[in-house]
């Protein structure tokens, strides 16, 4: 991914747009402020600031969408530049399908696409990628960024704490799936002071397992170290918030600043 592997969090509000497995997620639209936490002089990074918008709509039946923009300003020394990543996505996980578009600019100008979908087969995944260009290829099985993140809940619900999967979203080339590792701890709730949570609305009040996430290379060799790792809050229904992404040389914090829900129309059959 150009600056962010899909950041993979369904960020749900509260109701039921569609059911797979146990875990209920509906339409909504979630807006994240975010700063530059820490970065390595290997960076060059000065500064950071930038702001994520998250739409995710659709239902279980109907097949799910998402939106997805990721803005950053960086200052490296006396410069600094622009960085715009656009991706938008369908998941029909009853037939096991995906598609992906992803448009990442630097300044305005376009850097930067990536277009594909993949399928599963059996114990793979059928991918093609029709931009930079086409390409056919198999690849191990995985789960697809939804149906990761039902998964995810599942798991907490069920109390298992650590868990190992593979997820495809279409991110950097298209031509891979990553390894994860999830650590869930205990559900918390949230302190009078937590500034945050109020922007969540009513769920604000509601209690949230702690999540930390890595991903790895699939066939990563040397020092073992992930690719990129987040933390966040999750409730219950699918809704993240107060991010943490490590990138390696950088750290991003995302704190919710606006949230959105809407009404979906249950599936019919």
């Amino acid at each position: 991914m150009a600056l962010t592997p899909s950041v993979s969090p369904a960020l749900a509000g509260a109701g039921t747009a569609g059911r797979v497995g146990s875990a209920a997620l509906v339409a909504h639209r979630a807006v994240y402020d975010l700063t530059l936490k820490e970065a390595s002089e290997r960076s060059g990074i000065s500064g950071m600031v930038g702001r994520m918008v998250y739409e995710f709509g659709g239902s279980a039946c109907e097949g799910y969408t998402v939106s997805f923009r990721f803005v950053t300003e960086i200052a490296t020394g006396d410069e600094s530049r622009i960085t715009d990543q656009q991706t938008t996505t369908f998941e029909d996980i009853r037939n096991q399908t995906f598609r992906f578009v992803t448009r990442s600019f630097v300044n305005q100008q376009l850097d930067h696409e990536i277009r594909g979908s993949a399928e599963a087969d059996g114990n793979e995944l059928e991918v093609k990628l029709v931009q930079p260009e086409k390409l056919e290829l198999d690849i191990p099985a995985a789960h697809f960024p939804t149906e990761h993140m039902i998964e995810m809940i599942d798991k907490a619900r069920a109390g298992e704490r650590f868990y190992e999967s593979r997820i495809y979203d279409g991110s950097d080339e298209g031509d891979r799936a990553m390894l994860t590792t999830t650590i869930v701890g205990e559900k918390e709730k949230a302190d009078s002071n937590d500034a945050e949570a109020k922007k969540a609305g009513a769920l604000g009040d509601q209690a949230y397992w702690p999540v930390s996430m890595s991903y790895f290379e699939e066939n990563s060799e040397g020092d073992g170290l992930p690719v990129y790792s987040i933390a966040f809050k999750l409730y219950e229904n699918g809704v993240t918030r107060d991010l943490t992404m490590d990138y390696g040389d950088f750290v991003l914090e995302g704190q919710l600043a606006q949230l959105d829900m809407y009404e979906a129309a249950p599936c019919k059959d």
